[in-house]
Protein backbone atom coordinates (compact mmCIF):
# COMPACT_ATOMS: atom_id res chain seq x y z
CA UNK A 1 0.00 0.00 0.00
CA UNK A 2 1.19 3.37 -0.92
CA UNK A 3 0.61 6.03 1.64
CA UNK A 4 -0.04 9.81 -0.19
CA UNK A 5 0.22 12.62 2.44
CA UNK A 6 -0.97 16.33 0.85
CA UNK A 7 -1.56 19.54 2.57
CA UNK A 8 -2.30 23.11 1.58
CA UNK A 9 -0.30 25.52 1.86
CA UNK A 10 -1.61 28.68 0.47
CA UNK A 11 -4.51 29.27 -2.17
CA UNK A 12 -4.95 26.45 -4.84
CA UNK A 13 -1.16 25.31 -3.66
CA UNK A 14 -0.63 22.10 -2.97
CA UNK A 15 1.79 20.97 -0.92
CA UNK A 16 2.70 17.36 -0.63
CA UNK A 17 6.11 15.71 1.31
CA UNK A 18 8.63 13.85 -0.52
CA UNK A 19 6.42 11.12 -2.20
CA UNK A 20 7.49 8.81 -4.67
CA UNK A 21 5.31 9.84 -7.84
CA UNK A 22 3.96 6.19 -10.30
CA UNK A 23 6.02 4.69 -12.33
CA UNK A 24 6.40 6.70 -15.00
CA UNK A 25 9.89 8.04 -15.27
CA UNK A 26 10.44 11.79 -15.66
CA UNK A 27 13.50 14.20 -16.44
CA UNK A 28 15.89 11.59 -18.23
CA UNK A 29 14.61 8.40 -15.82
CA UNK A 30 14.04 10.64 -11.96
CA UNK A 31 10.85 10.43 -10.72
CA UNK A 32 8.87 12.50 -8.47
CA UNK A 33 5.96 14.64 -7.18
CA UNK A 34 3.55 17.00 -9.01
CA UNK A 35 4.22 20.15 -7.83
CA UNK A 36 0.33 20.80 -8.15
CA UNK A 37 -0.45 17.09 -6.30
CA UNK A 38 -1.38 15.36 -10.12
CA UNK A 39 -0.18 16.29 -13.90
CA UNK A 40 -3.23 18.03 -14.37
CA UNK A 41 -3.05 20.93 -11.68
CA UNK A 42 1.19 20.91 -12.42
CA UNK A 43 0.62 23.16 -15.91
CA UNK A 44 2.51 26.46 -14.59
CA UNK A 45 1.44 28.01 -18.00
CA UNK A 46 -2.31 27.61 -17.02
CA UNK A 47 -2.01 28.13 -13.53
CA UNK A 48 -3.90 31.45 -11.74
CA UNK A 49 -1.53 31.28 -8.92
CA UNK A 50 2.28 29.11 -7.43
CA UNK A 51 2.47 25.77 -6.93
CA UNK A 52 3.90 24.54 -3.76
CA UNK A 53 4.87 21.81 -1.90
CA UNK A 54 6.94 20.62 1.59
CA UNK A 55 9.93 19.11 0.66
CA UNK A 56 11.82 16.90 3.31
CA UNK A 57 15.22 16.18 2.52
CA UNK A 58 17.03 13.41 4.12
CA UNK A 59 20.47 11.18 3.54
CA UNK A 60 22.19 13.42 1.03
CA UNK A 61 19.03 12.66 -1.07
CA UNK A 62 16.86 15.50 -3.42
CA UNK A 63 13.22 16.34 -3.34
CA UNK A 64 11.99 16.27 -7.39
CA UNK A 65 9.53 18.26 -7.73
CA UNK A 66 7.61 17.85 -11.34
CA UNK A 67 5.63 20.51 -13.13
CA UNK A 68 4.33 20.57 -17.07
CA UNK A 69 4.93 24.20 -19.31
CA UNK A 70 1.77 23.85 -21.81
CA UNK A 71 3.65 27.44 -23.45
CA UNK A 72 6.62 28.92 -23.61
CA UNK A 73 7.29 31.50 -20.54
CA UNK A 74 9.27 33.04 -17.82
CA UNK A 75 9.37 30.72 -14.78
CA UNK A 76 10.23 31.90 -11.66
CA UNK A 77 11.34 28.84 -9.00
CA UNK A 78 12.41 29.32 -4.88
CA UNK A 79 13.33 26.46 -2.70
CA UNK A 80 13.41 28.66 1.22
CA UNK A 81 14.62 26.50 3.81
CA UNK A 82 13.83 26.39 7.59
CA UNK A 83 15.29 26.75 10.53
CA UNK A 84 19.39 26.78 9.45
CA UNK A 85 17.94 24.83 6.46
CA UNK A 86 20.19 25.69 3.29
CA UNK A 87 18.47 24.06 -0.25
CA UNK A 88 20.22 24.30 -3.78
CA UNK A 89 18.03 23.77 -6.76
CA UNK A 90 18.46 22.19 -9.73
CA UNK A 91 15.90 22.82 -12.87
CA UNK A 92 15.84 19.55 -15.91
CA UNK A 93 14.23 18.98 -18.96
CA UNK A 94 12.41 16.08 -19.78
CA UNK A 95 15.60 14.73 -20.95
CA UNK A 96 17.47 14.82 -17.61
CA UNK A 97 19.31 18.07 -19.22
CA UNK A 98 20.39 20.73 -16.89
CA UNK A 99 18.58 24.10 -17.50
CA UNK A 100 19.28 25.83 -14.55
CA UNK A 101 20.10 26.05 -11.21
CA UNK A 102 20.55 28.34 -7.98
CA UNK A 103 21.84 28.51 -4.06
CA UNK A 104 21.73 31.73 -2.27
CA UNK A 105 19.94 33.67 -4.79
CA UNK A 106 16.93 34.48 -3.18
CA UNK A 107 18.44 36.21 0.02
CA UNK A 108 20.20 34.51 3.04
CA UNK A 109 20.38 30.97 2.12
CA UNK A 110 17.00 30.70 0.00
CA UNK A 111 17.25 30.08 -4.03
CA UNK A 112 15.55 31.06 -6.32
CA UNK A 113 15.75 31.12 -10.25
CA UNK A 114 13.99 32.97 -13.35
CA UNK A 115 14.32 30.84 -16.17
CA UNK A 116 12.55 31.01 -19.74
CA UNK A 117 11.16 27.61 -20.18
CA UNK A 118 10.01 25.78 -23.71
CA UNK A 119 6.81 23.44 -23.99
CA UNK A 120 7.47 20.28 -21.66
CA UNK A 121 7.76 18.17 -18.37
CA UNK A 122 10.52 19.53 -16.26
CA UNK A 123 11.77 18.45 -12.36
CA UNK A 124 13.29 20.68 -9.67
CA UNK A 125 15.53 19.31 -7.39
CA UNK A 126 15.50 20.37 -4.04
CA UNK A 127 18.79 19.53 -1.81
CA UNK A 128 21.10 20.63 1.16
CA UNK A 129 23.86 21.87 0.32
CA UNK A 130 25.56 20.62 3.40
CA UNK A 131 23.92 17.25 3.21
CA UNK A 132 22.31 17.54 6.54
CA UNK A 133 18.11 17.01 6.99
CA UNK A 134 16.73 19.69 5.16
CA UNK A 135 12.24 21.00 5.50
CA UNK A 136 12.19 23.28 2.77
CA UNK A 137 9.27 24.92 1.09
CA UNK A 138 9.74 25.05 -2.52
CA UNK A 139 7.86 26.86 -5.03
CA UNK A 140 6.91 27.49 -8.86
CA UNK A 141 5.01 30.27 -10.66
CA UNK A 142 4.86 32.69 -13.30
CA UNK A 143 6.69 36.17 -12.89
CA UNK A 144 3.08 37.68 -11.80
CA UNK A 145 2.69 35.09 -9.05
CA UNK A 146 3.45 36.23 -5.74
CA UNK A 147 7.22 35.15 -5.03
CA UNK A 148 8.11 33.14 -1.99
CA UNK A 149 11.97 35.05 -1.30
CA UNK A 150 12.77 38.37 -1.16
CA UNK A 151 15.44 37.57 -3.83
CA UNK A 152 12.52 36.02 -5.88
CA UNK A 153 10.83 39.50 -6.26
CA UNK A 154 13.80 41.01 -7.02
CA UNK A 155 14.36 38.93 -10.24
CA UNK A 156 11.26 39.49 -11.45
CA UNK A 157 11.38 43.24 -10.86
CA UNK A 158 14.79 43.48 -12.41
CA UNK A 159 14.28 40.86 -15.15
CA UNK A 160 16.24 37.95 -13.64
CA UNK A 161 18.90 36.22 -16.13
CA UNK A 162 16.67 35.98 -19.30
CA UNK A 163 18.20 38.30 -21.40
CA UNK A 164 17.78 42.17 -21.51
CA UNK A 165 19.59 44.36 -19.81
CA UNK A 166 20.17 48.34 -18.25
CA UNK A 167 22.87 49.79 -20.74
CA UNK A 168 23.35 52.22 -18.28
CA UNK A 169 26.68 53.96 -18.02
CA UNK A 170 29.68 53.09 -15.49
CA UNK A 171 33.87 52.58 -15.44
CA UNK A 172 34.83 50.06 -18.86
CA UNK A 173 38.13 48.11 -18.33
CA UNK A 174 40.72 47.31 -21.03
CA UNK A 175 38.55 46.06 -23.76
CA UNK A 176 36.47 49.50 -24.14
CA UNK A 177 32.64 48.35 -23.86
CA UNK A 178 30.85 50.67 -25.24
CA UNK A 179 28.23 48.95 -27.98
CA UNK A 180 25.29 47.06 -27.84
CA UNK A 181 23.87 44.18 -29.10
CA UNK A 182 20.13 44.62 -30.72
CA UNK A 183 18.74 41.50 -30.85
CA UNK A 184 17.84 37.65 -29.01
CA UNK A 185 18.00 37.57 -25.49
CA UNK A 186 21.16 39.31 -24.87
CA UNK A 187 19.33 42.47 -26.58
CA UNK A 188 20.75 45.98 -25.40
CA UNK A 189 23.41 44.02 -23.51
CA UNK A 190 26.73 45.89 -23.49
CA UNK A 191 29.46 44.21 -25.86
CA UNK A 192 32.84 42.90 -24.54
CA UNK A 193 35.75 43.21 -26.77
CA UNK A 194 33.48 45.16 -28.94
CA UNK A 195 31.97 42.40 -30.65
CA UNK A 196 34.44 41.15 -31.87
CA UNK A 197 34.75 37.71 -31.82
CA UNK A 198 37.24 36.06 -29.43
CA UNK A 199 38.72 33.05 -30.78
CA UNK A 200 41.08 30.80 -29.26
CA UNK A 201 43.07 31.45 -25.63
CA UNK A 202 41.82 34.27 -25.78
CA UNK A 203 45.32 36.08 -26.07
CA UNK A 204 45.60 38.32 -22.27
CA UNK A 205 41.75 37.76 -21.80
CA UNK A 206 39.61 40.59 -21.82
CA UNK A 207 37.62 42.39 -18.94
CA UNK A 208 35.17 45.42 -17.93
CA UNK A 209 34.22 47.01 -14.91
CA UNK A 210 30.88 48.14 -14.42
CA UNK A 211 28.33 48.12 -11.40
CA UNK A 212 25.95 45.73 -11.76
CA UNK A 213 22.59 48.08 -10.91
CA UNK A 214 24.48 49.77 -14.08
CA UNK A 215 25.18 46.91 -16.48
CA UNK A 216 23.39 43.86 -15.55
CA UNK A 217 24.06 42.42 -18.45
CA UNK A 218 27.15 41.72 -20.97
CA UNK A 219 27.45 40.06 -24.31
CA UNK A 220 30.45 38.30 -26.47
CA UNK A 221 30.96 36.55 -29.83
CA UNK A 222 32.41 33.45 -30.29
CA UNK A 223 34.02 32.96 -33.70
CA UNK A 224 35.48 29.23 -33.43
CA UNK A 225 34.82 26.62 -31.08
CA UNK A 226 36.47 28.30 -27.67
CA UNK A 227 36.67 26.85 -24.13
CA UNK A 228 36.92 29.68 -21.78
CA UNK A 229 36.57 31.06 -18.12
CA UNK A 230 33.96 33.62 -16.82
CA UNK A 231 34.78 35.79 -13.56
CA UNK A 232 32.99 38.60 -11.77
CA UNK A 233 35.08 39.69 -9.18
CA UNK A 234 34.27 42.47 -5.92
CA UNK A 235 33.48 39.99 -3.12
CA UNK A 236 31.99 43.25 -1.62
CA UNK A 237 29.07 43.19 -3.99
CA UNK A 238 29.31 39.24 -4.00
CA UNK A 239 28.15 39.09 -7.50
CA UNK A 240 26.10 36.09 -9.26
CA UNK A 241 27.10 34.80 -12.98
CA UNK A 242 24.65 33.18 -15.56
CA UNK A 243 25.47 32.25 -18.98
CA UNK A 244 22.83 32.10 -22.10
CA UNK A 245 23.22 31.62 -25.81
CA UNK A 246 21.47 34.80 -27.42
CA UNK A 247 18.84 31.70 -28.32
CA UNK A 248 17.76 31.97 -24.58
CA UNK A 249 19.46 28.44 -23.94
CA UNK A 250 21.15 28.30 -20.58
CA UNK A 251 24.15 26.78 -19.73
CA UNK A 252 25.50 27.66 -16.03
CA UNK A 253 25.32 29.84 -13.15
CA UNK A 254 27.89 30.40 -10.65
CA UNK A 255 27.67 32.08 -7.05
CA UNK A 256 30.76 32.18 -4.61
CA UNK A 257 33.48 29.56 -6.60
CA UNK A 258 36.44 32.19 -5.27
CA UNK A 259 35.26 33.35 -1.83
CA UNK A 260 32.26 35.26 -2.92
CA UNK A 261 33.49 35.99 -5.84
CA UNK A 262 31.93 33.93 -8.85
CA UNK A 263 33.44 31.65 -11.75
CA UNK A 264 32.15 29.95 -15.07
CA UNK A 265 34.33 26.86 -16.60
CA UNK A 266 33.60 26.19 -19.60
CA UNK A 267 35.24 22.91 -20.53
CA UNK A 268 32.94 22.23 -23.31
CA UNK A 269 33.82 24.66 -26.33
CA UNK A 270 31.30 26.84 -26.99
CA UNK A 271 30.23 26.87 -30.44
CA UNK A 272 30.16 30.14 -32.66
CA UNK A 273 27.67 32.54 -31.84
CA UNK A 274 26.67 34.78 -29.14
CA UNK A 275 26.35 34.25 -25.59
CA UNK A 276 24.78 36.65 -22.53
CA UNK A 277 26.61 37.09 -19.07
CA UNK A 278 23.78 37.52 -16.61
CA UNK A 279 24.61 39.66 -13.64
CA UNK A 280 22.92 39.55 -10.13
CA UNK A 281 24.37 41.40 -6.71
CA UNK A 282 23.83 39.80 -3.44
CA UNK A 283 24.92 42.66 -1.68
CA UNK A 284 25.62 45.77 -3.10
CA UNK A 285 25.12 46.40 -7.18
CA UNK A 286 26.36 49.89 -6.50
CA UNK A 287 29.43 48.56 -6.48
CA UNK A 288 32.18 47.75 -9.67
CA UNK A 289 32.64 44.16 -10.53
CA UNK A 290 35.04 43.44 -12.71
CA UNK A 291 34.32 40.57 -15.50
CA UNK A 292 36.32 38.88 -17.36
CA UNK A 293 36.96 36.22 -20.29
CA UNK A 294 39.81 34.33 -20.11
CA UNK A 295 40.90 31.23 -21.71
CA UNK A 296 40.09 28.11 -20.12
CA UNK A 297 43.25 26.25 -18.74
CA UNK A 298 42.99 22.71 -16.95
CA UNK A 299 45.52 23.37 -14.64
CA UNK A 300 45.17 26.45 -13.48
CA UNK A 301 41.32 25.70 -12.47
CA UNK A 302 42.70 22.42 -11.31
CA UNK A 303 45.01 24.29 -9.03
CA UNK A 304 41.86 26.75 -8.31
CA UNK A 305 40.12 23.95 -7.17
CA UNK A 306 42.59 22.81 -4.66
CA UNK A 307 43.34 26.29 -3.61
CA UNK A 308 39.54 26.21 -2.62
CA UNK A 309 39.52 23.16 -0.79
CA UNK A 310 37.12 21.53 -2.82
CA UNK A 311 39.45 19.03 -4.52
CA UNK A 312 41.99 17.13 -3.01
CA UNK A 313 44.94 17.67 -4.59
CA UNK A 314 47.91 14.88 -5.47
CA UNK A 315 49.89 13.11 -2.94
CA UNK A 316 52.72 13.32 -5.03
CA UNK A 317 54.75 16.41 -4.00
CA UNK A 318 53.47 18.96 -6.22
CA UNK A 319 50.89 20.55 -4.32
CA UNK A 320 52.06 21.79 -0.66
CA UNK A 321 50.38 19.54 1.78
CA UNK A 322 51.59 19.41 5.72
CA UNK A 323 51.85 15.91 6.71
CA UNK A 324 50.73 15.08 10.23
CA UNK A 325 51.73 11.64 10.45
CA UNK A 326 49.86 8.08 12.11
CA UNK A 327 46.94 9.35 14.69
CA UNK A 328 47.22 7.47 17.38
CA UNK A 329 44.91 8.92 20.03
CA UNK A 330 44.35 12.53 20.04
CA UNK A 331 46.80 15.54 18.25
CA UNK A 332 46.93 18.97 18.47
CA UNK A 333 48.04 21.12 15.23
CA UNK A 334 47.98 25.16 14.93
CA UNK A 335 47.32 26.60 11.23
CA UNK A 336 47.29 29.66 9.93
CA UNK A 337 44.72 30.28 6.98
CA UNK A 338 46.09 33.51 4.29
CA UNK A 339 43.15 34.64 2.88
CA UNK A 340 40.93 32.07 1.19
CA UNK A 341 42.95 29.24 0.38
CA UNK A 342 43.14 26.12 1.75
CA UNK A 343 45.62 24.59 3.83
CA UNK A 344 45.89 20.51 3.62
CA UNK A 345 47.06 17.87 5.76
CA UNK A 346 47.77 14.36 5.19
CA UNK A 347 47.10 11.65 7.88
CA UNK A 348 47.53 8.08 8.38
CA UNK A 349 45.17 5.43 10.26
CA UNK A 350 46.19 2.59 11.20
CA UNK A 351 43.01 0.62 12.31
CA UNK A 352 39.20 1.20 11.57
CA UNK A 353 37.67 3.47 14.22
CA UNK A 354 35.87 6.88 14.38
CA UNK A 355 37.94 9.88 13.36
CA UNK A 356 36.98 13.14 15.14
CA UNK A 357 38.24 16.16 13.55
CA UNK A 358 37.63 20.14 15.26
CA UNK A 359 38.68 23.23 13.68
CA UNK A 360 38.73 25.96 16.44
CA UNK A 361 39.22 29.44 15.97
CA UNK A 362 41.05 31.19 18.50
CA UNK A 363 40.55 34.65 17.45
CA UNK A 364 37.67 35.72 15.24
CA UNK A 365 38.21 33.10 12.52
CA UNK A 366 35.30 30.70 10.92
CA UNK A 367 36.92 27.95 9.83
CA UNK A 368 35.51 24.71 7.17
CA UNK A 369 36.53 21.50 7.36
CA UNK A 370 36.50 18.55 4.25
CA UNK A 371 38.02 15.59 4.86
CA UNK A 372 38.98 13.18 1.77
CA UNK A 373 40.08 9.57 0.85
CA UNK A 374 43.26 8.50 -0.59
CA UNK A 375 41.66 8.44 -4.00
CA UNK A 376 40.36 12.21 -3.68
CA UNK A 377 36.54 11.32 -2.54
CA UNK A 378 35.37 13.50 0.02
CA UNK A 379 33.58 11.45 3.01
CA UNK A 380 33.30 14.38 5.38
CA UNK A 381 32.00 18.29 5.32
CA UNK A 382 31.18 20.77 7.94
CA UNK A 383 30.89 24.14 8.38
CA UNK A 384 29.73 25.91 11.82
CA UNK A 385 29.13 22.47 13.67
CA UNK A 386 26.60 23.37 16.86
CA UNK A 387 26.18 26.73 17.75
CA UNK A 388 29.23 29.03 17.03
CA UNK A 389 31.42 29.32 14.26
CA UNK A 390 34.29 26.19 14.56
CA UNK A 391 33.81 23.00 12.78
CA UNK A 392 33.63 19.46 13.61
CA UNK A 393 33.80 16.04 11.35
CA UNK A 394 33.11 12.31 12.70
CA UNK A 395 33.80 9.93 9.58
CA UNK A 396 34.06 5.84 10.12
CA UNK A 397 37.42 5.65 9.12
CA UNK A 398 39.42 2.25 7.85
CA UNK A 399 43.72 1.77 7.79
CA UNK A 400 44.94 4.50 5.22
CA UNK A 401 46.06 7.81 4.26
CA UNK A 402 43.56 10.58 4.25
CA UNK A 403 43.85 14.14 3.75
CA UNK A 404 41.96 17.22 5.17
CA UNK A 405 41.56 20.58 3.51
CA UNK A 406 41.22 23.74 6.56
CA UNK A 407 39.62 27.02 5.21
CA UNK A 408 38.27 30.13 6.88
CA UNK A 409 35.48 32.12 5.16
CA UNK A 410 35.86 35.42 7.82
CA UNK A 411 38.65 36.81 5.95
CA UNK A 412 40.70 37.86 8.72
CA UNK A 413 43.10 34.90 8.22
CA UNK A 414 42.76 34.17 11.91
CA UNK A 415 45.20 31.44 14.11
CA UNK A 416 43.33 28.09 13.76
CA UNK A 417 43.59 24.66 15.97
CA UNK A 418 43.11 21.68 14.50
CA UNK A 419 42.05 18.94 16.80
CA UNK A 420 41.89 15.14 16.19
CA UNK A 421 40.84 12.00 17.87
CA UNK A 422 40.86 8.36 17.16
CA UNK A 423 38.47 5.95 18.80
CA UNK A 424 38.78 2.32 17.77
CA UNK A 425 36.13 -0.10 18.43
CA UNK A 426 35.93 -1.70 21.80
CA UNK A 427 37.59 -5.69 21.85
Amino acid sequence: MTLRISLILGPVAACALALPAAAQDYCGGGSGTWIGGNQANSDIATSDTYREQLALVLLGNAHVSLFDLSSAMDVRLEAQGRGAGDPVIEILDSTGAVVGGDDDSGGGTSSAALLSLQPGTYCMNTSSYDNAPLTATVRIGQTRHEALTEGGAQLSANGGNTGGGNTGGGDTGNDGGGSMTDSGACGGAMMIGGGNPVEGSLGGGLSVTNAIDSVPTYAFVVGSPTTLSITAENQDADPVLTLTGDDGTFYAENDDFDGLNSRIDMTTALQPGTYCIGLRALSNGTLPVTVALTGYDPVAAAQALYDQGEVAPPMDGSYPITPLGTVASRSVSNAQVQGDRAQWFSLTVDQTGLLLIEAIATSNGDPVLRLFDDVGRQIGYNDDYGQGLDSQIAARVFPGTYLVALTDISGSSPMLRLVMERYVPAQ
